[in-house]
């Protein structure tokens, strides 16, 4: 049972996340992901993952972390009807349960491309400048190089967006200073810096950190 809220930024924090409603098929995807220990991004920050996919008409989308789809639902039900979600995850048991969930939606063939490997290892083959939008949410420490690479795939006014900016509510508090914790603030001040960039800071789900491509 979902705890209470005790505070009314709590309060509040709970009202965004249940005004965007999940379906059957996304429930059934985040069960999966329980069942397999692959938590997925919560609602709130599906939906704006739907919202920006279709803000940039995205047509060429970059997922890193497939997980068991519930991410994946939320970006192709955001992109336009001919888009492409190339997900990378190392962990071939998800992606195939992925695959369940994306036929049960009604996306297979030439919707996706699941590719099985490391992050790092996958996106130097992809091509400089042909994505929309590039959505982060694997290994917490590579996000720095995720950065990186994202801003080479991505076009001038595409997205980058990372899941999990808050860490668990522990980035805002300087005493927290665990390798995540750290790699998840360093982002932050690297995406802020970025002159190429221009970020947002979204309080839904655990943090979703995005920024728009200003120029190469």
């Amino acid at each position: 049972m979902a705890e209470t809220p005790t505070s009314p930024l709590e309060a509040t924090l709970a009202y965004a996340e249940k005004f965007h409603p999940e379906d059957e098929i996304l429930m059934t995807a985040r069960r999966r992901a329980a069942e397999v220990g692959a938590p997925p991004i919560l609602p709130g920050a599906g939906a704006a993952l739907c919202f920006l996919a279709s803000a940039v008409n995205a047509r060429a989308v970059v997922e890193i972390g497939t997980g068991c789809g519930v991410s994946g639902l939320w970006l192709l039900r955001g992109m336009r009807p001919d888009g492409t979600l190339t997900s990378v995850d190392v962990e071939p048991e998800h992606q195939r349960l992925a695959r369940q969930s994306f036929a049960q939606a009604g996306f297979s063939g030439g919707r996706l491309r699941l590719i099985t490997g490391r992050a790092l290892d996958v996106l130097p083959r992809l091509s400089d400048g042909g994505y929309d939008l590039v959505f982060c949410d694997g290994a917490k420490h590579e996000y720095a190089d995720y950065l990186a690479e994202s801003v080479r795939l991505l076009r001038v006014g595409g997205i980058v967006v990372f899941d999990g900016a808050f860490g668990n509510h522990r980035v805002a508090d300087p005493a927290q200073r665990d390798p995540d914790t750290v790699a998840i603030r360093e982002l932050g001040k690297l995406v802020s810096a970025d002159e190429r960039l221009r970020p947002l800071m979204i309080p839904l789900g655990d943090g979703v950190l995005a920024a728009v491509k200003l120029g190469d």
